[in-house]
């Protein structure tokens, strides 16, 4: 009597042990309740803006590369990489032994021409010599003169000076080493003569006109800091078969910082004219497997839903399809938000 009252005791419990556990499994399923910020989807007047990637060069009448004017031996090197010159200043002597003894060869070339050619011109004058001895004796004079010229030339140019004021950007000479004309020895460039070339799409050129203002920064997103602002230059008028882009030059006119040649930066620039579009802030897009999702609230929940995206302006993203004007969507603390999410928006 007294075991078979026990086990009524023990079965009467199981029912209150199996209410307490199902309530701690409830309370561990609760949906957290995340704070977040909206903004309407709105329809109004849009302004596309295209970003592009291009990379710092010199100007062409800011940058100059230097070479031997013939085979030399390098005398002395008197610049290094990074150093700032002037321009005329002395870069680089080549040893000019050589170039003398030719610039020599050749003016004694043109003494001698010369002669033969007064000779000529007398001994026709007195029918002694054909009318076309002369003509032959001056085409040897006018080949020696011209001889004579570019080797005097060259050995002036013995002493390489820079055409131009600028910084060091190449030094390749070695004193004691031999110059080849092929080989680029120093190249300067002018720091307040930069330019940065853009490769745009087809369609995106299309757009751009002389004139228009770039703003660049390091990196090609809203929260990276302008670095530098110019202005286009000129836009190519083929497609580069290499890249399949067309290539927009601009040139600098500010920077917050010194620019390097060679390194890369993100422009961004206006379309001409603007467009009624359906738009959203660039912060509600969050990246998915198949593009781009947004979170639409209602009633406190934030649904994910997939939308098509256009053009972009500064800081709004074109919406082709997914949206209808009105409807409200999380901008911060979009990321990491789960489709069907409980949020809350801070009364301002």
């Amino acid at each position: 009597m007294i075991v078979a009252r026990s086990l009524l005791a023990v079965v009467g419990l199981l029912p209150l042990i199996a209410c307490g556990k199902k309530g701690s499994s409830d309370e561990a399923e609760v949906t957290p309740i995340v704070t977040v910020e909206t903004a309407q989807v709105t329809t109004a007047a849009f302004t596309p803006v295209v970003r592009a990637v291009g990379t710092v060069v010199p100007s062409p009448a800011g940058y100059a590369e230097l070479s031997a004017p013939a085979p030399a031996r390098v005398a002395r090197v008197l610049v290094t990489s990074g150093q700032a010159v002037q321009s005329g200043e002395v870069l680089i002597e080549l040893d000019a032994t050589a170039l003398r003894a030719t610039a020599s060869g050749a003016d004694a070339a043109l003494t001698a021409a010369q002669s033969a050619y007064d000779r000529a011109s007398r001994l026709a004058k007195q029918g002694i010599l054909p009318r076309k001895a002369v003509d032959q004796a001056a085409s040897d004079l006018a080949q020696a003169n011209a001889a004579a010229v570019g080797a005097r030339h060259i050995y002036t140019l013995s002493t390489l000076r820079s055409p131009i004021s600028g910084v060091v950007t190449k030094m390749n000479a070695v004193t004691g080493a031999t110059a080849d004309p092929a080989q680029v020895l120093v190249a300067i460039a002018d720091p307040k003569e930069l330019q940065v070339l853009l490769q745009l799409s087809p369609p995106d050129a299309g757009g751009i006109r002389r004139g228009a203002v770039v703003t660049f920064a390091d990196q090609d997103a809203a929260s990276s800091p302008s670095v530098a602002n110019g202005v286009v230059l000129t836009i190519g008028a083929a497609i580069d078969s290499a890249t399949r882009a067309v290539p927009v030059r601009v040139r600098i006119i500010s920077s917050t910082r010194p620019l390097r040649l060679g390194e890369t930066l993100t422009g961004k620039l206006a379309v001409t004219g603007s467009t009624r579009a359906m738009s959203i802030p660039a912060a509600a897009l969050v990246p998915d497997s198949t593009g781009f999702k947004v979170y639409v609230v209602k009633n406190g929940v934030a649904y994910a839903t997939a939308v098509a995206i256009g053009t972009r302006g500064d800081s709004l993203v074109q919406i082709i399809r997914g949206l209808v004007a009105g409807q409200t969507v999380v901008t911060t603390g979009a990321y990491g938000l789960e489709d069907s999410s409980k949020v809350i928006v801070p009364k301002r």
